[in-house]
């Protein structure tokens, strides 16, 4: 097998840091900073796909960054986050297309047999375990609700 994310996460650091590239070194750190926060809490070492779901929960903070600066009139930090968003995504899985969520809903819900808005949950439910965070949680209840009814 090759390396895991977790050693190409080490030697970007280490790159970054002869490099004198302080953004994406700082994206990193908090990353990998992320990482054995987790494996104390879960007394493992994480998988691929851990540090997958890490990477997803990093770069939807910075999105939620980016909109709370821009609002506040703060281009550069909302540049910041931006560039960390974009370090840190090559770590997250890659992320399904507005087509490829639109056809795993109509399935789900094909499959489930859910037919108004009280089969929201069983539906979300099915929908987010297929996506693994390759899609963001809004939008497909958004997509969900809107199927529903």
């Amino acid at each position: 097998m090759g390396d895991s994310l977790k050693d190409r996460l080490r030697e970007e650091i280490t790159t970054s840091l002869k490099a004198g590239d302080k953004v994406r070194l700082g994206a990193l750190r908090m990353l990998s900073a992320a990482v054995i926060n987790r494996e104390k809490d879960v007394l493992h070492e994480l998988s691929d796909e851990e540090v997958r779901a890490l990477a997803v929960k990093e770069v939807k903070k910075r999105t939620e960054s980016i909109e709370a600066f821009e609002a506040a009139g703060r281009t550069e930090l909302a540049d910041k986050e931006r560039t960390e968003r974009e370090v840190l995504s090559a770590y997250a899985p890659e992320q399904l297309s507005q087509e490829e969520v639109e056809a795993l809903v109509g399935e789900v819900i094909a499959a489930t047999g859910a037919s108004g808005p009280g089969d929201l949950g069983k539906v979300m439910g099915v929908v987010m375990g297929r996506a693994k965070g390759r899609a963001d949680g809004a939008a497909i209840q958004q997509m969900v609700k809107e199927r529903l009814g």
